[in-house]
């Protein structure tokens, strides 16, 4: 370990001596210090957070990313071919140490970047708190600068339903066996959708299982989060909801206009639920068209789990992890490409990560290359089947990085729990740098570095 330290402090001195590291750090503090003191927000909470938690850690991982593939590309390229790392590895100390240590020595020195980039972010988030209003203060106390937890409710079993609607259409109009797995996925959309609709007049409900946590949550405040579409608009742009929330005998009601394609949240009354800890909730469509609230994203329980400062030094760790990987995977660059290629094949997988929405739009459509609106097929079978096939290799690794994002988090107020700092810990620096270290250090290894050398 006393080598791979050496090593890393080494690694700080060479990062040093790069311009790009200087101009990339005063453009960090630029960018989320003095920009933000001139940029007005709308003088509402999230408006506020927008501008403040969203744009500057934004802003932070962006630039320490493109810092660190740089320098983690340039660092160990650079010894290669300047032979600087020939007289390193002569001495009596293994090639996969001087990896190691060089991927330690960017790992501190993020460390160090994002303890002063988030030490700024915080103390300028209450500095610019202090001059909202005090109903604004309140919100933002109350629903963003907090850790909540979500409660939503089981997903159903559709198997059953599907089933039992699939045979009586079997009994009624036979399908030939072929045609049965697309009729069945038909079937299963439309019972999707049915338990997303709340028709005019009629009522939808949810039950939310508090478990073990009903008696924490005793005598503390939760919120409703609430997101909608409607089949047709109205000439206001809002809607009336009645909502009916608690156990029959001691429920509490109350109408709310709402926006559609928008989240909504409200409060409700503490101990809202029964013994046995349901929360039960109950929304009335009081307009005349179709209200369709996701069951993905369209209704949610929140509640207080913890303050913010650990939240938001949870999130900036999970940042780290993601520097930490990009690290990873310039040095394993590096060991087998130069400097600018180095780069450029670093930036390239990069831009595939960034690019897994088009990867993802073409796995659920099918097809690559579009459908043959002739046969409503692909337009390539052939290559679509190779192709997709790779998507969904690509997409499985993508997502193992891309499910954590504590920027989404921190501006609405989630909780980044311990154990999804753990999980982020695990599948992107354990298992994904990880994986990278190992085909970093093993080509470095098993490299002559003495091909290397520029000609006379």
């Amino acid at each position: 370990m006393q080598r791979c330290l050496a090593i890393a402090f080494l690694t700080w001195k060479a990062a040093f001596r790069f311009r790009l590291f200087w101009v990339l750090a005063a453009l960090l503090l630029m960018s989320v210090v003095l920009l933000p003191l001139f940029i007005k927000d709308d003088g509402t909470a999230r408006g506020f957070t927008q501008i403040l938690l969203t744009y500057t850690l934004s802003v932070i991982t962006a630039l320490l990313g493109l810092a660190t593939l740089w320098l983690s590309c340039g660092i160990l390229a650079k010894d290669i071919e300047e032979c600087q790392l020939q007289m390193v590895a002569v001495k009596p100390i293994p090639r996969w140490q001087i990896w190691l240590g060089k991927w330690l020595g960017l790992v501190f020195l993020n460390l160090a970047l994002l303890a002063l980039a988030g030490a700024s972010v915080y103390g300028l988030l209450h500095y610019r708190a202090n001059r909202l209003p005090a109903r604004e203060q309140e919100i933002l106390r109350r629903e963003i600068m907090v850790a909540r937890g979500s409660l939503k409710p089981p997903k159903p079993d559709l198997e059953a339903e599907v089933e039992r609607v699939l045979q009586q259409r079997l009994r009624q109009t036979p399908v030939p066996p072929a045609d049965l797995p697309a009729v069945r996925k038909q079937f299963t959309e439309l019972v999707q959708a049915a338990r997303q609709v709340a028709l005019p007049g009629y009522p939808k409900d949810w039950v939310i299982d508090l478990g073990l946590r009903k008696t924490l949550l005793r005598d503390q405040p939760m919120f409703v989060r609430v997101k909608f579409y409607v089949a047709q608009t109205n000439a206001t742009g809002s809607y009336l909801t009645s909502w009916q929330i608690g156990p029959p005998d001691r429920a509490v009601q109350r109408d709310l206009l709402l926006a559609p394609d928008a989240p909504y949240e409200f409060a409700i009354p503490p101990n809202m639920f029964d013994e046995k800890g349901k929360l039960f909730v109950r929304m009335f469509n009081r307009e005349p068209t179709t209200m369709v609230v996701p069951e993905e994203d369209g209704f949610e329980v929140l509640y207080r789990e913890g303050g913010f400062g650990l939240n938001f030094a949870r999130g900036l760790l999970i940042i780290a992890c993601w520097l930490a990987l990009l690290a990873a995977l310039g040095l394993a660059s590096a060991t087998f490409l130069s400097f600018p290629v180095a780069a450029f094949f670093s930036a390239s997988l990069l831009f595939v990560v960034l690019s897994s929405g088009t990867l993802s739009t073409a796995v659920q459509e099918g097809t690559v290359l579009g459908v043959n609106h002739e046969t409503g097929a692909g337009s390539a079978p052939v290559l679509d089947s190779i192709l997709l096939r790779m998507f969904r290799g690509m997409l499985a690794v993508i997502n193992l990085v891309q499910n954590f994002s504590p920027i989404d988090s921190l501006s609405t107020g989630r909780s980044i729990t311990w154990f999804q700092l753990a999980q982020a810990f695990g599948q992107i620096v354990l298992l994904m740098g990880g994986l990278a270290a190992v085909i970093g250090m093993s080509v470095l290894t098993r490299r002559e570095l003495a091909t290397a050398q520029p000609k006379a």
